[in-house]
């Protein structure tokens, strides 16, 4: 059984009918992506699984048990934690704060002291700024930060949603590496990337969106290879 099951999703914004019947499946220890132009719908089916829009129709599996229409924050305790487009750090508040909120569903206080040090581990830069505001960290930074705050409440499955946005091409490379350290330590990751070449080259699978339905689907190493694929999406 797949770990997360996406099974024929409707979703709507108001009389937009922005995902057409989406079906997709993610499997455990795997890196699936969602490749696409602008406005295909990558999005909206993160934001669908994680709870923050409802599909009208359809269902989601997650390890199981349908999560369609549960609320985020059941989500996120169920084992899915998503890393925004934007990233969408508090500003005001400090790193070590951010990193708290991220373990907010638990209570489990020595094992969140673990995982402060699993994190500052993986982001060296968030251990030396903990107690730095986190509005005046750096692209890369606030990044990092929004990975990290993810990881804190220990998720399964974690959603990515265009991890690489505004960053120099030095920092992508070391973003992209992160994810694939991440996902080698055991958590399954659902990857939305505007930078399809790399996306390719970490994911295991590929789905291809167009205008909120999936066109194309398969091993992420055959996607990148075909020529129609590349004409499309890898400029060349």
């Amino acid at each position: 059984m797949a770990m997360l099951e996406v099974k024929d999703i409707n979703v709507y914004y108001g009389a937009i009918h922005a995902i057409k019947g989406i079906s997709l499946s993610v499997d455990a220890g795997e890196i699936v992506t969602l490749i696409g132009a602008n406005g295909a719908g990558k999005s909206t089916t993160l934001r669908t699984i994680s709870g923050l829009l409802k599909p009208k129709t359809g269902d989601i599996n997650f390890l199981g048990k349908s999560i369609a229409g549960m609320p985020a924050h059941k989500i996120v305790r169920e084992g899915i934690s998503q890393v925004p487009e934007g990233r969408r750090i508090f500003a005001e508040m400090s790193v070590q704060e951010n990193l708290e909120l991220g373990a907010f569903t638990r209570t489990d206080k020595d094992e969140i002291q673990s995982d402060f040090k699993m994190v500052f581990g993986r982001f060296p830069r968030l251990e030396e700024r903990k107690f730095q505001l986190a509005g005046t960290l750096s692209g890369g930074e606030q990044q990092m930060l929004a990975m990290g705050r993810a990881l804190m409440s220990r998720p399964k499955l974690l959603l990515l949603d265009e991890p690489s946005m505004g960053l120099a091409p030095l920092l992508i490379r070391e973003i992209f590496n992160i994810i694939v350290d991440i996902n080698k330590t055991g958590t399954t990751v659902l990857l939305v990337e505007q930078n399809a070449n790399m996306a390719l080259s970490i994911a295991n699978r590929a789905y291809v969106l167009e205008t909120g339905r999936i066109t194309i689907s398969g091993d992420a190493k055959e996607l990148a290879a075909s020529e129609e694929i590349r004409k499309a999406y890898l400029g060349g």
